[in-house]
């Protein structure tokens, strides 16, 4: 093995103490998915107000599956890269960690050129299999063919941070996050109604996805110019393209599991869509507006996460098990921390975190019940969410994929589809916490065993 160089010996990951360590790493994009969850709600906020009916708040909710396996994919890809790069520099490999780059590189285009032709040719079959309402399936066709013809911004923007997360350089991605969010907010409004002092006319759904194309975009220049100019860690070049069995497994083998995990999510989301449908569009537009709201909870958990699996397959790497587990313990008290938030909020303000969306008595009456039941899982989200990011961090992304299939496809849909049949929505909620108590018990089981097979034998 080669020997570390002294800037590699002396990264903070392996140095500097735990708490003020996750701190400094999660804080910055902590921070970032806060303003990226408020960019997702002004979305719905302005599209709200477009109409005076729900089909452009449906036709969101029905674009979200495909937006989030789009995310899948770059965050998969991504953290592949992650765990690789972290290791291979906790090791002083600095070849490989080149080359993860490369391999990263070429992927993410690949993946690029298939969004690319989705949005050409199925955008509009894809609503047309779940709505019959023409407002709703052209209004979802405007914003999706946009958003997957132009992705190659989030693509470049998710690997771009994800390289300056391995290497410890965190506070870049609140620059690029941020900026893309902030643009997103703000131009929103000019392209969705219009300004004429520049002669913008008024797009509808169509600006909406304008708008979040350009901030993609910005905050993927940005995250190319920082790897390029402040990211001494990881060299760029033609020869690191070329994939390589030995790196590009352990990417996939990392990644895979997260892209299935996100998959899983979109099917999930996707059939919990067509049991709403069958009772209402207001009830699905509630479903989309939870997970707006929800994810100011829980895209912190993961900006957290993404953290916590940096610091622990770096001390993986080096052999350091006393901060492996110091890691995950802080990582779970926070993610429990800010669970416990997302509940009390849910519980309490469900009017007022709804009133923002234009809503309908019955829309208030539905998604009120939607966010006080619903909630009751998040401090079981909380455990199984921080507890996987070891699973990731140590090469084991299956088990992983194996929490989120019980946790989204073997219980929550049967459960869901099951109480649907009681002819009323409100108990369709209910699936979510009876999904959670069977992953929080599975999560458990399988950190044991992770535990006993890989970190033990560290101590010995």
């Amino acid at each position: 093995m080669e020997k570390p160089s002294n800037a590699l010996s002396e990264n903070k990951m392996g140095t500097m103490p735990l708490s003020k360590l996750l701190a400094n790493m999660a804080i910055p994009m902590v921070l970032a998915m806060v303003v990226q969850a408020l960019y997702n709600v002004v979305d719905s906020i302005y599209v709200s107000r477009i109409s005076e009916t729900d089909s452009e708040v449906t036709a969101l909710s029905l674009a979200f599956p495909v937006q989030n396996i789009m995310i899948g994919f770059a965050t998969g890809i991504g953290v592949g890269v992650n765990s690789v790069l972290s290791k291979s520099l906790g090791e002083g490999n600095q070849e490989n960690a080149n080359r993860s780059a490369g391999n990263g590189i070429v992927l993410v285009s690949i993946v690029t050129v298939v969004f690319m032709l989705f949005g050409m040719f199925a955008t509009r079959p894809f609503f047309e299999i779940q709505s019959n309402v023409e407002a709703t399936v052209n209004g979802g066709t405007e914003y999706l063919s946009i958003c997957s013809v132009f992705s190659l911004g989030i693509f470049v923007e998710v690997l771009g941070e994800r390289l300056l997360q391995a290497s410890g350089r965190t506070g870049y991605t609140l620059i690029t996050q941020g900026s893309g969010a902030v643009a997103n907010i703000l131009l929103d409004p000019v392209f969705i109604f219009g300004f004429e002092p520049l002669g913008i006319p008024a797009m509808g759904m169509a600006g909406a996805a304008v708008a979040t194309v350009i901030g993609q975009w910005l905050a993927a220049i940005l995250a190319v110019i920082f790897n390029f100019k402040s990211n001494p860690d990881v060299q760029f070049g033609i020869r690191y393209l070329k994939l390589k069995k030995e790196t590009l497994m352990p990417i996939l083998t990392v990644g895979v599991p997260s892209v299935v995990m996100v998959a899983i999510g979109s099917v999930m989301n996707f059939s919990m869509n067509q049991i709403l449908q069958g009772f209402s569009e207001t009830a699905t537009s509630v479903f989309g507006i939870y997970f707006k709201l929800q994810s100011f909870f829980f895209m912190p958990l993961f900006g957290i996460n993404n953290a916590t699996i940096s610091i622990m397959a770096y001390n993986f790497g080096a052999r350091n098990p006393k901060r492996i587990m110091g890691t995950l313990k802080r990582a779970a008290v926070t993610a429990m921390a800010i669970m416990v938030l997302g509940l009390l909020a849910f519980q309490l303000l469900p009017d007022l975190l709804m009133g923002m969306f234009n809503p309908t008595d019955e829309f208030l009456r539905i998604g009120r019940q939607a966010l006080r039941t619903i909630s009751w899982a998040f401090p079981l989200a909380a455990i199984g969410i921080s507890v996987s990011a070891s699973f990731q961090a140590l090469g084991n992304g299956i088990y992983s994929t194996i929490v989120s299939l019980c946790r989204q496809l073997l219980v929550l849909l049967p459960a869901a589809y099951l109480l649907s049949l009681s002819g009323e929505v409100t108990r369709v909620w209910w699936a979510y916490p009876i999904a959670e108590v069977v992953s929080a018990i599975v999560t458990v089981l399988l950190f044991v065993r992770i535990y006993n097979q890989k970190i033990k034998p560290l101590w010995e």
